[in-house]
């Protein structure tokens, strides 16, 4: 399978074996080769991914690219988050949002705006 091939390719170029990569990544043993013939579950997919420096994404060939996304200092939009509000908060959440903001503020000692 494409976890199992992807998983050996990463190992090699890091100079790492699979059962170097399997105990790090704390599974039960030999069970990368298991993934020859079985898809991994989810929480081992990461924690490889971890070890590997990659994502799952790569792992699973939903993408080509090994390289995780790196962190912008762009701010986080509602669609950064698979969330389907287009910037405009429902209602039903307005009130949770603001509290979480007015929390940060304060955390933060940021200064009150004049309403």
């Amino acid at each position: 399978m494409i976890e199992f091939e992807r998983t050996k390719n990463l190992a090699k170029q890091k100079k790492m074996s699979l059962r170097e990569v399997n105990d790090k990544a704390k599974l039960g043993k030999n069970s990368i080769y298991k993934w020859k013939t079985n898809k991994p579950g989810t929480e081992a997919l990461t924690a490889v991914a971890k070890i590997l420096g990659t994502t799952t994404d790569y792992l699973n060939g939903l993408t080509d690219d090994p390289t995780p996304p790196t962190k912008s200092n762009s701010p986080t939009t509602f669609e950064d988050l698979g969330l389907p509000y287009k910037g405009v908060i429902p209602e039903d959440v307005n009130d949770m949002y603001r509290a979480i903001a007015k929390q940060y503020a304060e955390k933060h000692n940021l200064p009150k705006r004049d309403a």
